[in-house]
């Protein structure tokens, strides 16, 4: 009897210490998915504005070091403390023509050469149409601000994925509150206004960061407190990091254009 207690006990402490391992669709949320509306249209920068793409080049835009698309949090912490300030920045290589620049699969992300930390942010976006892709694989890409915080960029208007996964989705954090997807071929936009956190001398939280999102000029977060930087595998949590950082895009493998990018410094 008494080795029977063992061997089951044994076997609970190996299932517990195995359901332990964190895996990636541990922190996906399918239900409730976020209703469907249909948005209105389009505006330009106004006369205060950093513009960051005016249609013309990639003058404003570089290859990152610091890339946080590692799995979990401690890993990228660890890949924020090991950057090299005399870092040389490679020149930013997707493509630009007919007034937008496209994701080139396979060349990496880039960032903007300039620093943010609070700020208004206006990006237009579009997915291409495709017959075979579906879910997180269809017109991929991220907008991270501060090039840790990722609002996902996405086709969601008919093609289905996991609720914080999706097009307005803090990604991993954040449901939206509807979903204001256009069909893929048509341009979007997100409009953003942020918060950066703050953080004491001691490296310690002193304010977390909050957003507000507009898609399409539909509200999707409405100044939501943030519960760290985004992490695929496992929970978030805060690490010091400068007050201002670069803005950075994703390249996941897919050719989201972008257009009509300025920023107002808050």
């Amino acid at each position: 009897m008494k080795h029977i207690f063992l061997f089951l006990l044994a076997i609970g402490t190996f299932n517990i210490a195995f359901a332990q391992e964190p895996k990636p669709e541990d922190t996906e949320v399918w239900e409730p998915q976020p209703q469907k509306v249909t948005p209105g249209f389009i505006y330009a920068p106004p006369s205060d504005a950093i513009v960051l793409f005016d249609g013309r080049d990639l003058s404003e835009w570089q290859k990152p070091q610091f890339k946080s698309e590692k799995g979990t949090l401690k890993e990228i912490e660890q890949d924020f403390a090991a950057m090299d300030p005399n870092f040389e920045h490679g020149s930013a290589d997707w493509l630009v023509e007919d007034g937008s620049f496209t994701v080139v699969p396979g060349t990496g992300a880039i960032e903007t050469k300039r620093k943010f930390g609070d700020m208004q942010l206006h990006i237009e976006w579009l997915c291409p149409q495709s017959e075979t892709k579906t879910g997180q694989n269809y017109s991929n890409s991220g907008l991270f601000i501060m090039g840790l915080y990722e609002l996902q960029i996405l086709n969601n208007y008919k093609s289905k994925t996991y609720a914080n996964g999706q097009a307005g989705a803090i990604y991993k954090q954040k449901i939206p509150l509807v979903n204001a997807s256009r069909p893929p071929g048509e341009w979007q936009m997100y409009d953003v206004i942020f918060t950066a956190p703050r953080f004491n001398k001691d490296g310690s939280l002193d304010s977390p960061a909050y957003i507000t999102v507009f898609h399409n000029g539909v509200l999707v977060q409405n100044h939501v407190k943030l519960d760290g930087p985004t992490a695929y595998i496992g929970k978030t949590y805060y690490f010091m990091h400068p007050q201002k950082m670069p803005i950075r895009l994703q390249d996941h493998d897919n050719p989201v254009r972008f257009r009509n990018i300025w920023v107002r410094a808050l």
